[in-house]
């Protein structure tokens, strides 16, 4: 497998069940926040994101998000949604992976990592080797380096597709 093609591929994180979590005997899950739980530095959750991660939580998976962004814009956030969290991540680089790998102390092949970007999400998670599932970026974010790096990424996205 590529180190680009993450294990699964949906379009909300509202669409990863329980039930495929168990089946993969996942016991963490890493979040990624903008354009995964809501728009590109936006403090607003995407509508069932904080209910999904209740969910989860509740069914006895625990949940860290794991971000570049500065602690500023992450620790409200996760307030919002009670989670820790890993800011300055350095994706794709496994350091911020690592470190929530830590923090829980659980092995890498049972933890799973879910965001939007390809070359930050998924490439770091397969670099840490863990699972991955890459989401559809849901809102078209107006900075040039991202949509430079989306623009990359159509032509895996595609190949994802067919695949799936």
């Amino acid at each position: 497998m590529s180190l680009l093609y993450p294990s699964y591929a949906f379009t909300f994180v509202t669409d990863v069940s329980f039930e495929l979590l168990e089946k993969l005997g996942i016991d963490l899950i890493l979040l990624d926040v903008d354009n995964t739980l809501s728009e590109h530095g936006s403090q607003i959750p995407f509508e069932g994101a904080i209910e999904w991660t209740d969910m989860i939580k509740s069914k006895g998976i625990p949940i860290i998000i794991v971000s570049n962004n500065f602690k500023s814009r992450i620790k409200p956030f996760a307030k919002k949604f009670d989670l820790p969290f890993v800011s300055l991540a350095l994706k794709p680089l496994p350091i911020g992976f690592n470190k929530a790998k830590r923090l829980f102390n659980k092995k890498a092949e049972n933890i799973l990592v879910i965001g939007d970007q390809i070359f930050t999400d998924i490439l770091g998670a397969n670099l840490a080797g863990m699972k991955s599932i890459l989401l559809e970026p849901i809102v078209i974010e107006k900075q040039l380096n991202i949509r430079f790096k989306r623009m990359l990424e159509k032509p895996i996205r595609n190949k994802i597709k067919l695949n799936n």
